[in-house]
Formats: structure tokens, C-alpha cells, sequence
């Protein structure tokens, strides 16, 4: 019996090497790592507070890697928002494109956040938050920060432009302007109040603008 057992030893810890070593081979590269590492870390505990080593720690990746890649946490931080902006406006196309008319494609966009914020646990818009860290950028990489977080904003109010142009035949940035003010107001008061009401009454305060809007509102 004890001759059985230690030949079975061997053959116990070659499976375990060879699967360490299937796992090693398919889990994603380092930028990837990265990537997952820095959304979840930054979503749910803010940017600044976290440090390069705790970035490489749960990524397990070597420094020397995010410098290659990266070259700076400030440069990490602008792929994270680029990646959350690509995917916003993946979800809301995939939920827009359900729809037909305009106005029920820009009722999309509060949709998506009624949808979505409860499993993000109303930590608000993280384009908001990241803005919100780098009030006063002091230099140019803080600068691209608060840049990447201002592009989410600027697509979702010249998307919303251009379908007030289809649904009015006119461009109105003033009524754009107000459609994202409610789109601001209910993110921020969904966070605070850790709900979604807020959400919902932005929506009725939008669908309400795009029903009432008159034709000679303010180009």
C-alpha cells in the first residue's frame, strides 16, 4: 500500500504542474491584467488612493511590464476611462438599437443607468468620480485625465444632439445641455441616495422636455 501511495505522488504533482502551467498559458496577457486590475480597483475605491504596487499585486504583473506598456499610472488611468467609455457606448448602442425613434433612443441613455447602477452599488458615474479627483489638474498627464473623462460626456451629448436634429429637424445644444444636466443630477442623487428614483424622475423630466420641446426652441 505504501509503495502504491508514493508512486502516486509523482503522478499527483505532474497533473497539478501541468495544470498551473494550462492555466498560466490562457489566462489574458499583462496589459489585460492590468486593465481588469486598475477598473476594479478604481471603480470601487477611487484612483488616487491606490498605489502602483497594489495595481501589480492583484495583477500580478511586473513593474517593469506597466512602465513597457503604460509608462505611468497617469497613462493606466487614461486606458481605464477610454475602455469604460468604449463599453458605455457599446451597451447603449446594443440598448438603442432595439429602438426606433429618436426620442426613445436618447431615453436610452437614462435606461442604461437605471439598469445598470444597483449592480455597480450606486457608486454614481466613475466618469463623474474620476473628473471629480483631478479638480485642478497640475500637470499634462492630469491634465489627459480629466480629458478622457470629459470625451464620455461630450459623445453622449452630441449623440443626443444628433438625434434631437432627427426627431426635430433642427440641432438644439441648448436642449442637449438640459437632457445631460438630468442625466448628471439623477447619476448623482442615484449615489447619494443609493436607489434609483432619482434616475427614474430624470427620465420623466426628459421624456416630459422631448414631448414639450417647441419647435422654435433656441438653436
Amino acid at each position: 500500500m505504501a509503495e502504491k501511495a508514493d508512486a502516486a505522488q509523482p503522478a499527483a504533482k505532474g497533473t497539478a504542474k501541468k495544470a498551473a502551467k494550462s492555466s498560466r498559458r490562457n489566462r489574458p496577457g499583462p496589459r489585460q491584467r492590468l486593465l481588469a486590475s486598475a477598473t476594479n480597483l478604481f471603480t470601487t475605491q477611487g484612483i488616487r488612493v491606490i498605489g502602483i504596487d497594489r495595481i501589480l499585486r492583484d495583477a500580478d504583473v511586473a513593474k517593469a511590464s506597466l512602465y513597457s506598456l503604460f509608462g505611468s499610472k497617469d497613462n493606466l488611468v487614461v486606458a481605464y476611462l477610454q475602455q469604460l467609455d468604449q463599453k458605455w457606448r457599446d451597451d447603449w448602442k446594443e440598448l438603442a438599437d432595439q429602438r426606433e425613434k429618436p426620442e426613445d433612443r436618447i431615453i436610452a441613455f437614462f435606461d442604461l443607468c437605471i439598469r445598470d447602477e444597483p449592480g455597480n452599488n450606486f457608486r454614481g458615474s466613475h466618469f463623474q468620480n474620476a473628473a471629480s479627483e483631478y479638480p485642478r489638474p497640475e500637470t499634462d498627464s492630469e491634465q489627459r485625465i480629466r480629458d478622457a473623462a470629459m470625451e464620455y460626456r461630450r459623445w453622449c451629448r452630441d449623440t443626443m444632439a444628433e438625434l434631437l436634429t432627427e426627431k426635430f429637424g433642427y440641432a438644439s445644444t441648448t436642449l442637449a445641455d438640459q437632457l445631460m444636466v438630468f442625466l448628471d443630477g439623477g447619476l448623482a442623487g442615484a449615489k447619494m441616495s443609493r436607489n434609483t428614483v432619482p434616475l427614474e424622475t430624470a427620465r420623466g423630466l426628459a421624456k416630459q422636455l422631448l414631448l414639450t420641446a417647441p419647435m422654435s426652441y433656441n438653436i
